[in-house]
């Protein structure tokens, strides 16, 4: 269709083509998603071939300082005047060798079974007391395993630079240049390599307090560890996609997978409404307060965005008060001579619609803020153009004002949108995930989300490697919606410009 052909349809036309067009680009755009996995890997597995040429190439070509650097690192740098690069690299070895020696072999050679010996309970013969003989901890097992992988992995890059650094020394020095000493490495990386002195916090901190600890939570998913199977008591082992094939197998009563799919719908209904009442609302109300027309702009943004002000947690509890069987509302509704409404004990549908307009009330004043600064930036000329086109109002919304707020917050958007979709504390302060009349689902009620089910899967009945699975499935969801939906808009084909 071309553009002039686009314009000339109605604005439920021009929605009805948008949507077509979302969907007949949506397998494409799959098919992308894919490709650039699959040239992910490629790219990976050639840089793999190609460092491993490497490796062996610096090795046949190298001098005998060189080649002893592959097995005493840091000597070919010690011995051609890098003193202290050297002795980092002899440092590093040193250290992996005594963690490995004193501790990481130890959880590495129980890795593969996370544990043979359970903890047992005897009876003391002289005392007659009972006393604990306490065998193999999985948990611990798995921790310190997985920790001792990772460092083994950051080891293995730095003895491959080990490698390059000594074959490096040895080429500087036969091109008759002089090596850099210690101190002026040091001052490098005050300058030239600042960027990696101030990068190497940080990723030290990520690496500790994020990457191990979800590399830990991802392998739970691939283990049997739950109410049945809890260290330090009795051990967990490894079941590969057992706890996968149980979230997808349907089974009779009360199911995991059947919990899983009610729940994904839900949650996916949950993250369009809340995301969109939120947007459209909040880009309503920042029109409305925008308009040349209106006077106290400053005290009308004032009045709707104070709700920030006050902690998220404080409006949920206090709304979750107010809406009770016995809360103030129903209250006044009996003396009002009213019939009370269950708004979260009652029906489903009354329990979720309550849930999206509360989320509307903590939600809008931040796409208020969002917008409003937009709004304003938006150039007049486009506006003063369309009006001496005879654009009215509305059409002046759909064809300028629309389209460049899409524009501009689509990553806002596809952030709201996931963020929805982990949304724990609206579902979880304001209804605890009930009310909970469908005997159908597994530790969950009709208003839970994922996020919120694998909350209760842990607290309440120990599913520990189900939640890991569907914390895996929901990143999983996440990513892809989040890819392909970015990779359609315009704000990633046209970073430029606005058109």
């Amino acid at each position: 269709m071309t553009f002039i052909e686009y314009q000339s349809l109605t604005t439920g036309q021009k929605i009805s083509y948008k949507i077509k067009e979302f969907f007949s680009l949506l397998p494409g755009r799959l098919h992308g998603v894919v490709a650039a996995i699959g040239k992910f890997f490629k790219n990976l597995g050639i840089s793999i071939v190609s460092g491993a040429k490497g490796y062996a190439s610096r090795f046949s070509k190298g001098d005998f300082a060189t080649k002893l650097s592959y097995i005493i690192m840091g000597f070919g740098n010690f011995t051609r005047g890098q003193a202290g690069k050297g002795l980092a690299f002899l440092a590093a070895e040193v250290l992996y060798i005594v963690y490995l020696a004193s501790f990481g072999l130890k959880w590495m050679n129980m890795f593969d079974t996370l544990g043979l010996t359970e903890s047992v309970q005897e009876v003391d013969e002289v005392t007659g007391l009972v006393k604990s003989i306490p065998g193999d901890n999985s948990m611990l097992i798995l921790l310190y395993g997985t920790m001792t992988i990772l460092l083994s992995i950051v080891f293995f890059f730095v003895y491959i630079a080990n490698t390059k650094a000594a074959y490096e020394a040895e080429q500087s020095i036969k091109a008759g240049k002089k090596n850099l000493t210690l101190k002026e490495e040091l001052q490098d990386f005050l300058d030239g390599k600042y960027h990696i002195t101030l990068l190497s916090l940080p990723v030290l901190l990520i690496s500790v307090f994020t990457i191990l600890p979800l590399v830990f939570m991802m392998l739970i998913a691939f283990t049997n560890y739950n109410a049945q199977h809890t260290p330090p008591g009795s051990l967990f082992t490894w079941v590969g996609l057992d706890t996968f094939r149980e979230v997808f197998k349907s089974s009779e009563g009360a199911s995991k997978s059947y919990t899983f799919v009610e729940l994904t719908k839900w949650t996916i209904v949950w993250a369009i409404f809340a995301t969109f009442s939120n947007y459209i609302f909040g880009m309503i109300i920042a029109l409305m307060i925008n308009k040349k027309s209106i006077k106290f702009k400053t005290l009308w943004r004032t009045l709707f965005v104070i709700t920030i002000a006050v902690p998220q947690f404080v409006s949920l509890l206090l709304m979750n008060q107010i809406l009770q069987d016995d809360g103030v509302l129903n209250v006044i509704r009996g003396y009002l001579g009213m019939a009370p409404i269950s708004f979260f004990n009652g029906k489903a549908i009354t329990a979720r619609i309550t849930v999206i307009v509360i989320n509307m009330w903590v939600g809008v004043p931040y796409t208020i803020l969002q917008t409003s600064g937009i709004l304003m930036n938006i150039p007049e000329d486009l506006y003063e153009s369309a009006r001496i086109d005879g654009a009215t109002p509305v059409v002046q919304f759909f064809q300028i004002t629309l389209p460049y707020m899409l524009f501009v917050t689509t990553p806002y958007l596809i952030q709201s949108f996931v963020g929805n979709i982990n949304n724990f504390n609206v579902i979880y302060l304001l209804t605890n995930g009930g009310p909970s009349k469908n005997a159908n689902l597994y530790q969950a009620g009709e208003t839970d989300l994922l996020v919120t089910w694998l909350f209760k899967l842990t607290m309440n009945s120990n599913d520990y490697n189900t939640a890991a699975a569907v914390g895996i499935l929901v990143f999983i969801v996440c990513a892809t919606l989040s890819l392909i939906t970015f990779n359609m808009s315009k704000s990633s084909r046209n970073e430029e410009e606005f058109s």
